[in-house]
């Protein structure tokens, strides 16, 4: 809210470059937002693919987390306004890597009531392969 004060204070002053620079700002601040609400369902969604990779199955709880949170991160993405969306694909893809430390650390508790060390699970994981099919669940259609 402050920003937007001295955004104003500085709009009526005519000092042009002191507000794009608050604009620049606000934008950044606007994007880190929306970046860290994609990443906090990208931990929900990477959890139940590991989960279906692990254990070699799934269920309608985890098919139903997976959609609602491909739903969220593909609303969460779109310039509502504006058209187009804020991540590209390859930032979408740097943002489920960065899920997924978070994701696998959770999968180890909860499959088969923690069995696995976070080690082992790794191993049992194709993680390039797991992060390119939630890309593909996750950027809409051309």
């Amino acid at each position: 809210m402050e920003e937007l004060l001295d955004l104003k204070n500085l709009l009526l002053k005519g000092d042009i470059q002191g507000s794009l620079a608050i604009v620049e700002e606000l934008e950044e601040m606007s994007r880190n937002d929306i970046v860290k609400t994609i990443r906090s369902y990208a931990v929900i969604f990477l959890l139940h693919l590991i989960k279906q990779q692990v254990e070699n199955r799934t269920t309608r709880s985890w098919e139903v987390s997976t959609r609602n949170s491909v739903r969220e991160i593909q609303r969460e993405n779109k310039c509502r306004k504006a058209g187009g969306y804020y991540l590209s694909p390859e930032e979408l893809l740097e943002t489920l890597e960065e899920a997924y430390l978070n994701a696998i650390d959770e999968a180890s508790l909860e499959l088969e009531e923690g069995h696995y060390e976070l080690e082992e699970l790794e191993q049992l994981i194709n993680k390039k392969e797991l992060l390119n099919h939630a890309l593909v669940l996750i950027t809409p259609p051309a």
